[in-house]
């Protein structure tokens, strides 16, 4: 797809032929989202579909005992709610924002009508429901294969990605929860990553400082995960 407008972060909207991007930019909302807020939780009716630019949101399932953890993580590179908005459902899971950020979102009704109008448009939205259903499959994998430092620095990885930026604020609190592990596991491992200088962390403050001896420090679920998605968006002519 042509790239219409360099200064759109979020990956779903650049990858819009420019004629459709022009009849859903009109319809597009600017929202500001807060660490912690909670977009929609399990069975909950979509609304809204958003569109993040800066930011990351985690799509999590909780147990019974009230403990959360992570399925997927989604910011500029996809969409959220997509395929529950196309078909009616409901959510499968909760979605909180992990790192503040902004974007745009559609109303549900929007989403259909135009997705009613536009074979492209459904077809990006269930490509990119594919590539967030990969990912949760990874994820599953990664989180029973793997040992925690592996698991550490794969999920800061896809923090990188999903943000843009290699600071982000996180307190150990929150990764615990997300890698359903411990925090004084995850304060040990963090430890060893930045006394081996690998990343910085200061009172929730990350820092990825050496990202090639990350990515060397990261489990095989980084490397198939980012292969997914190069594949999942290619353009369906390609």
């Amino acid at each position: 797809m042509l790239d219409h407008n360099p200064h759109l972060l979020n990956q779903f909207l650049r990858g819009l032929s420019p004629a459709l991007f022009d009849k859903v930019r009109p319809r597009l909302r600017t929202c500001n989202h807060a660490a912690g807020e909670v977009l929609f939780r399990a069975g909950d009716k979509i609304t809204n579909v958003h569109f993040w630019q800066t930011g990351a949101v985690s799509l999590v399932l909780e147990l019974a005992t009230g403990e959360m953890i992570e399925s997927a993580m989604v910011g500029r590179d996809s969409i959220i709610g997509g395929g529950a908005a196309l078909n009616g459902g409901h959510a499968v899971h909760k979605a909180i924002v992990q790192v503040a950020g902004s974007g745009s979102a559609l109303d549900v009704d929007t989403v259909r009508q135009i997705a009613r109008d536009s074979e492209e448009f459904r077809i990006e939205v269930m490509r990119h429901e594919q590539l967030i259903l990969a990912q949760a499959q990874q994820s599953a994998a990664c989180n029973a294969a793997h040992n925690l430092d592996e698991r550490l620095a794969r999920w800061l990885l896809r923090v990188r990605d999903v943000t843009g930026s290699d600071t982000f604020v996180l307190t150990q609190e929150f990764i615990a929860e997300m890698l359903g592990v411990r925090r004084t596991s995850v304060s040990i491992v963090a430890h060893q990553l930045q006394q081996a200088g690998l990343i910085s962390y200061r009172r929730g403050h990350i820092s990825i400082d050496n990202l090639a001896a990350l990515q060397d420090a990261a489990c095989e679920c980084y490397g198939t995960a980012k292969g997914h998605y190069d594949g999942l968006l290619q353009p369906a002519d390609a």
